[in-house]
């Protein structure tokens, strides 16, 4: 069973451990290794961010930051063993409904190119593409990689 929350103060530590434990995988999310954990955790605004909780331990987290334009910029990070179980899918459409609620009229995102689980589950929610970043972001390791941007009209 996997709940849909609003992130609370006492989450912080928790969220920046996920945050680091996807971005020591080095693929996933632009962050590499090392991350400061205890600066990150005080780094985040909290207010619009929502979190997946599985048998009370944190699983996933998704931010949506608002635009005075109307549109929010989505962050979403699963921990690894809770992926293809719904987690990803719990969190967007969540943040979607959140969205609308708040008077956005669009979500955008950004994607590595070769993260194909992400952009079906994108698609999956009628996110379309709509631009793409060649060789934008260099890794640690040298290589230079693609981000696909993607929106929802809300």
């Amino acid at each position: 069973m996997i709940e849909i929350r609003p992130a609370r103060e006492d989450d912080r530590l928790r969220l920046a451990e996920l945050f680091a434990a996807v971005a020591e995988e080095r693929d996933g999310i632009a962050t590499e290794p090392p991350v400061d954990v205890d600066a990150r955790a005080a780094s985040w605004t909290l207010d619009d961010m929502l979190v997946a909780v599985a048998a009370g331990r944190i699983v996933g987290l998704i931010h949506v930051e608002a635009s005075r334009h109307g549109f929010g910029d989505i962050g979403m990070a699963v921990a690894r063993e809770w992926r293809g179980r719904g987690v990803g899918s719990a969190l967007l459409a969540a943040a979607i409904d959140d969205a609308r609620a708040h008077g956005l009229h669009k979500l955008s995102l950004s994607v590595f190119a070769h993260n194909a689980a992400g952009i079906a589950l994108y698609r999956k929610y009628a996110f379309v593409e709509e631009g793409r970043h060649v060789k934008q972001y260099r890794r640690q390791s040298g290589e230079l990689w693609d981000a696909i941007d993607m929106g929802l009209l809300l």
